[in-house]
């Protein structure tokens, strides 16, 4: 049950990821984007994997410690839910870089590699989409503004 909820958390995020990917343009990947609710189904997986382990995350959060965390780790169950957790954030960073990217008008092709690259190392990826941002920012401010006609 544990490796199936493991899984299943991931599971449960692709199709959101799959749209800001390659159906960026559409409505309906706007209106999911733009949902934090996305994450609920993940979180709901995060508790049933968490709630065995409850003792040990308490432990491992509330006073953290390298020992601690390896001990968590070494349960299925601690480390199925760290995983959902991490699905879980990644999912909602992926939805903020995907509507600042579609706000500022950065173009999917630029924006899939990396979101793409959120998905398997969100600690790379939104550096990178940060100095994007940064670009595109800039870029914006340097255009004249017309007078409406």
């Amino acid at each position: 049950m544990t490796g199936f909820l493991f899984e299943l958390a991931f599971l449960l995020a692709a199709p959101v990821w799959l749209l800001m990917i390659f159906a960026p343009g559409w409505r309906g990947t706007e209106r999911l984007a733009a949902s934090p609710l996305t994450v609920l189904p993940i979180l709901a997986v995060w508790a049933v994997l968490a709630a065995p382990v409850l003792p040990e995350l308490w432990t491992a959060v509330s006073s953290p410690d390298l020992d601690a965390f390896r001990d968590l780790t070494a349960l299925a169950n601690g480390a199925g839910a760290l995983w959902a957790q991490v699905i879980a954030w990644d999912l909602l960073l992926g939805q903020w870089m995907y509507r600042e990217a579609r706000r500022l008008s950065v173009p999917p092709l630029l924006m899939a590699p990396l979101l793409l690259l959120t998905i398997l190392l969100s600690p790379v990826g939104l550096p990178l989409f940060l100095v994007v941002r940064a670009i595109w920012t800039t870029r914006g401010e340097r255009r004249p503004v017309r007078a409406p006609a």
